[in-house]
Order: C-alpha cells, then structure tokens, then sequence
C-alpha cells in the first residue's frame, strides 16, 4: 500500500469504508454502487480522506446485509485496518461502465442548472438522497438563482425533463412556489 497523486478530478467516490470487520484485518465497506456488490468489480481503489491518498488492491469481499466486507492485500492487522475507517474508496472515472442514452452517473449531475418551464433558475445541484422510493435533487442557490432557497425535487420522469451535460443544465417540470 502505498501514497499516489492520482487527480483528484479524475477520481469518483465508489464507497467508504466505515469500520473493520473480524479480526484478521477485514474492513467494513458501505457501497454507493447500484447494486451494491458491483463495488467490488473494481480491484484497485485509491482510498482518500482529507489530504491522505493510499492505494490499495482489493484481494476478495463479500456482500453481508446491505454492508461489504472486504480484504485489502497487505492489510492483515485488526488494528492496522481500524485506521482504515473513514476513508473515501475512488476509482478513475474511466473505470466507470458506459452508460445507455438518458442514464447518468450522480456525478454528473453535480453542478447542473435547474431551471424550470417559464425559465426560472431554481438553483444547481448539490447532490442526490437516495430514498427508499426514488432519488432526491437537493438544489441549492447560485449565481443567477430565482431566490436562496434550497430545495428538494425528485428525481423522477415527471419531474425532470431534460438533461443538457453539455449546456451544464437540467430541465424541471416545477414550480418555483414549492
């Protein structure tokens, strides 16, 4: 295991590992993949917290509830792995499966415009809740925004209407009102 300097700006979060698991240096892994398990598809991870990088490889993991359990090369320590809790898990974002059209990686979103249908800058996106019924847009205010109020749209059909990546704006069927 050692340091890297991977960009940062190339790195998308996959998961983070919470806690250690057993006592041959396991750790626990909550996973931001659909499904979950599709984490461990990726061997090599670049683990980051605050300005600390690491890589480490992936030996093997299993899905236990709606938790992982991984073993890290070289991590065989219960108390080495503790230290591990609290680190990001990223991969490069060319690691990432294409997608079908109308599809989007979380990240992508990120930093899109919401504007509704009579042209009112609602805000951007900050990021997503993922709810037992569907995802969650939380739209705070920006540069330009109708007003600073945060809100909260679902990520839904009826709700959104276009995605522009390349315009940077997203298209919402909703009311400024709500």
């Amino acid at each position: 295991m050692n340091a890297t300097s991977a960009p940062v700006d190339d790195l998308v979060v996959i998961g983070k590992i919470v806690s250690v698991h057993g006592v041959r240096g396991d750790v626990k892994v909550y996973s931001f993949t659909d499904p979950i398990d599709n984490l461990l598809d990726y061997r090599r991870w670049t683990l980051r917290r605050g300005d600390e990088v690491k890589q480490v490889e992936l030996i093997k993991g299993r899905l236990q509830g709606k938790i992982l359990v991984a073993t890290l090369k070289g991590l065989d320590d219960r108390e080495i792995a503790r230290t591990y809790a609290d680190f990001e898990i990223c991969i490069p974002r060319s690691e990432l499966p294409d997608l079908d059209d109308g599809e989007y990686y979380w990240y992508q979103l990120q930093g899109l415009k919401v504007i509704n249908q009579v042209a009112q800058v609602l805000g951007q996106v900050d990021h997503l809740l993922e709810t037992g019924a569907n995802d969650v847009l939380v739209v705070k205010p920006c540069a330009g925004s109708l007003d600073d109020r945060e809100r909260l749209l679902p990520y839904t059909d009826q709700c959104v209407l276009r995605i522009d990546l390349e315009a940077g704006e997203m298209q919402v069927d909703w009311d400024a009102d709500f």
